[in-house]
């Protein structure tokens, strides 16, 4: 098989089809995810354990090659024949090599073409402070970061830096300047990355994921001292994610990092995307923003009042996911049944539809 070629048509495909990401593994054909459900490609042959290696190893540079076979998976991201983008994870299972391949648009899309709430552009207009995009995998939580990142590149004249693993969207500067710093390829760390920001004169500050407490902690520490940081968590809710950020440190230090954020969060993004009736997905999003309300449970610990203080605060801009989930229904967006699977509280929601 002559691998790079039948590559090039397996990501033709994948672009023609519109789907969102790409799964090669032995003893399957190929199967990509379209408006979120898995297609099996069976009229294409089963790929064996060496096609899956030989197509992998394509995708791949000598360097990239070594790195994966000494550490035995690899991220990174590969760009399409300038049609679009991939962000690409290789790993082992089972002794034989799989490949997943995460579709990554080209051009950065509007929050308005993603469906997203407008109260969203609020988030974008302060000068410092913690912003957080929340949810589960595959949710669309970097396509949203990235409209926020590009409507701030778009109206203000700011210095605006990405740390990424990999880098997925590739900003166009328009009134911004932009630098992306790819992990492995520009930095060891996202801690490391993230403290050399205060040398380099950002205004706005984006870490792709915050994975351990030192990140955390110097991304809020960049938020307190002037900077506007965005960050992702994989948490499903605005208090699971406050909780989630504690727990991270230990019983002394908690307070600390408590009080920080009472008085550094501007405001969480919790999203879903719901697969929309005739096709595609639309997102459904609880929004928070951190009020003198909010601040104050934070402070004195009292996360669990934090959903009631969402579901009664909507003349400030916050939504529950619960309430957006109903307002879908009711515009014939998404069905009942799909409402309730991703809901966080289905009696609830049921009462609300």
């Amino acid at each position: 098989m002559d691998y790079k070629s039948y590559l090039k048509q397996l990501l033709e495909a994948t672009v023609k089809n519109d789907a969102s990401d790409l799964h090669i593994a032995e003893g399957h054909p190929p199967v990509m995810r379209i408006s979120r459900k898995l297609t099996f490609f069976s009229k294409e042959n089963k790929f064996t354990a060496e096609d899956a290696k030989g197509i992998a190893f394509a995708l791949m540079s000598e360097e990239q090659q070594e790195r994966f076979v000494r550490e035995k998976e690899i991220d990174f991201s590969y760009s399409f024949e300038g049609k679009a983008r991939f962000r690409v994870n290789i790993f082992y299972q089972m002794g034989t090599v799989s490949v997943a391949m995460r579709l990554v648009l080209d051009r950065i899309r509007t929050m308005e073409e993603l469906k997203l709430p407008t109260r969203i552009y609020q988030f974008c207009e302060y000068s410092q402070g913690f912003v957080l995009v929340v949810g589960p995998s595959s949710h669309g939580k970097s396509t949203t970061l990235a409209a926020m990142i590009d409507h701030i590149n778009r109206n203000k004249n700011y210095h605006i830096i990405t740390i990424e693993d990999p880098i997925e969207y590739i900003f166009k500067e328009d009134k911004s300047m932009i630098n992306q710093r790819e992990l492995n390829l520009d930095t060891l760390s996202f801690a490391k990355a993230l403290k050399s920001t205060f040398r380099e004169d950002p205004d706005v500050i984006m870490v792709g994921e915050m994975r351990d407490p030192e990140t955390t902690e110097t991304a809020i520490t960049a938020a307190e001292t002037g900077h506007l940081v965005f960050a992702t968590l994989h948490t499903n809710s605005a208090a699971q994610t406050i909780n989630r950020i504690v727990d991270n440190f230990s019983g002394g230090e908690q307070q600390q990092i408590r009080a920080q954020l009472a008085s550094s969060l501007v405001g969480i993004i919790s999203q879903r995307l719901i697969p929309a009736i005739g096709g595609g997905v639309i997102p459904a999003c609880e929004i928070m923003f951190n009020t003198p309300a909010i601040s104050n449970l934070i402070r004195d610990n009292k996360i669990y009042e934090i959903p009631l203080v969402i579901e009664t605060s909507s003349e400030a801009g916050m939504i529950s996911l619960n309430r957006s989930l109903a307002e879908l229904v009711r515009k014939g967006s998404i069905t009942i049944e799909n409402a309730i699977k991703y809901s966080n509280n289905p009696r609830e929601l049921r009462k609300l539809i």
